[in-house]
């Protein structure tokens, strides 16, 4: 009960007498228990956790804190009103279906001191996320390059299955030819072209991995993702505790810029990976957080060269005393 007694102490310096968790992450995150169903999770002096009659076998099994059934909203108003709040703390992610119920009865604050927590990872987390990195890299090191896109993409998604994820960590991208140029292209029945750009990820115990390569044919290709390995290597190696997450998107940044490719440089620079694929920190020019040991973060440039092709490179990496690829996967993939 340790994390939850930290929420609580940071619930007390913010002033949030109770706050309602729906987010399956972070009810998983608190509780142990992963939600099939509609749950929520009071978070107070004493922490409940609300399930329906079908999740209730399970969170007595798995969850640290204690559970009731409920059926209807009224169970949980009821329980509120019990509480008399001054303060409701809410998720960001809440639904506006949701908050539409509640807003006038209560004076909500919204707050994300939960996703802050689980920026940190325990030893377990980073473990797991290991685990999830060696999954999704022995499984793209058995793809045979001899189909289309669509099929490419149902191979890597069923090794993965087959190597003990439990399911993939996102919807996998498999980019051929010049759709290699959309950075989240879908894959489709085209038969495979190069460069040919493939982002995917498995799931181990609820915690996600996220990769990505690109097998390229000429010597243009090859120049310009050789320029993307020269600004992830000099962003991860810039990377330590107390640098800002927008420093190191602007060094990568930067490099890309210098060869002249700052305007195909379209997206952040990378994110934090966990329980989501994609969480805090945004490893972004906006977002002024500062890195921290046990933070895990992807590195991911990429250049675009819209309708013609493009190229990415993503690694995972943890953060020390500095910072080191999980990644053991060649930056450079030969067909």
């Amino acid at each position: 009960m340790d994390r939850v007694n930290n929420i609580l102490d940071e619930m007390l310096k913010e002033e949030i007498p109770a706050m309602l968790l729906l987010q399956e992450e972070n009810i998983f995150y608190m509780s142990g228990f992963k939600p099939s169903g509609f749950s929520i999770l009071v978070l107070k002096d004493e922490p409940l956790l609300l399930v329906s009659k079908m999740d209730s076998e399970e969170a007595n099994e798995t969850s640290r804190i204690p559970l009731q059934e409920f059926n209807s909203f009224k169970d949980l108003k009821n329980m509120l009103n019990e509480l008399k709040l001054s303060k409701l703390g809410i998720e960001e992610s809440m639904k506006i279906g949701f908050y539409n119920k509640i807003k006038n009865n209560y004076n909500m604050e919204v707050t994300d001191l939960i996703e802050r927590s689980r920026m940190i990872k325990t030893s377990h987390e980073i473990n797991s996320i290991k685990k999830s990195i060696s999954i999704a890299e022995k499984s793209f090191n058995k793809l045979e390059f001899k189909k289309n896109e669509w099929e490419l993409a149902a191979e890597l998604e069923y090794l993965m299955r087959m190597n003990g994820s439990q399911k993939e960590a996102f919807e996998t991208i498999v980019a051929s030819g010049s759709r290699s140029s959309l950075p989240h292209a879908l894959p489709t029945s085209n038969k495979l072209e190069y460069p040919l750009l493939i982002d995917w990820g498995a799931v181990w115990d609820n915690y996600s991995s996220d990769c990505t390569r690109t097998i390229i044919e000429t010597e243009k290709q090859e120049e310009v993702l050789n320029i993307c390995l020269e600004a992830q290597k000099e962003a991860i190696k810039s990377i330590k505790p107390g640098i800002s997450a927008c420093e190191i998107d602007n060094i990568a940044r930067s490099v890309i810029k210098d060869y002249g490719y700052g305007d195909n440089f379209i997206h952040s620079t990378g994110h934090g990976v966990g329980l989501q694929v994609h969480e805090k920190p945004s490893i972004s020019s906006r977002e002024e957080i500062t890195l921290e040991k046990n933070m895990v973060i992807t590195i991911e440039p990429g250049i675009y060269l819209g309708g013609e092709w493009g190229v990415r490179i993503e690694d995972i990496v943890l953060i020390k005393n500095k910072a080191g690829k999980l990644s053991k996967l060649p930056p450079v993939i030969n067909d």
